[in-house]
């Protein structure tokens, strides 16, 4: 029971410190180092599952190198794109009337929220978030910004003093006429 409370103290100081990978091979390592009956005591002692402590003393045989990956390469979720064949094409297709910018240049923008394009997609029978079509777009070499100068016209601080003196004149000319 003392070898169970030391593997314990030591996995709980750590546990915060270590990632998934580094907590297989921690709880391998203690396996290989209690001998026989080490596999269900250090189970007991981290509350890790036997068959993660098995492919712990698995990396361990093949020579535990360092990785920046937590996963074997083709884990986790597939791409959209790759999964759904019409996301991108329908995606073109909804922002083609609203794309701005200059075609010489690479920098296309969208003017439509990525909120109202997910509306859209969603209606299309896509499965897809707000975040989802910015990644898409960014993808695709959109930007969600504007050109400055697009909207200069409007509420412009230079634009102020003419207007509000244009405004002054037009009042103190209709007052010279009632008269």
């Amino acid at each position: 029971m003392n070898d169970e409370a030391s593997v314990r103290c030591q996995y709980e100081l750590l546990r915060p410190s270590l990632d998934e990978r580094g907590r297989r091979l921690f709880a391998a390592s203690q396996v290989r180092a209690l001998g026989y009956g080490g596999l269900s005591l250090v189970a007991r002692a981290t509350g890790m599952a036997p068959s993660t402590i098995g492919r712990g003393l698995k990396e361990l045989d093949q020579g535990a190198t360092r990785s920046d990956r937590q996963r074997r390469p083709g884990g986790g979720r597939k791409r959209l794109v790759e999964s759904d064949a019409t996301l991108e094409s329908d995606l073109l297709s909804l922002i083609g009337p609203m794309t701005l910018g200059c075609p010489e240049r690479p920098l296309l923008w969208v003017s439509k929220s990525l909120e109202k394009l997910a509306v859209a997609l969603r209606a299309m029978a896509h499965t897809v978030s707000a975040n989802t079509v910015r990644r898409l777009l960014r993808h695709l070499g959109f930007s969600r910004q504007g050109n400055a100068k697009a909207n200069e016209g409007r509420g412009h601080p230079d634009r102020e003093p003419s207007s509000t003196i244009s405004m002054h004149a037009f009042s103190s000319s209709r007052r010279l006429i009632s008269r």
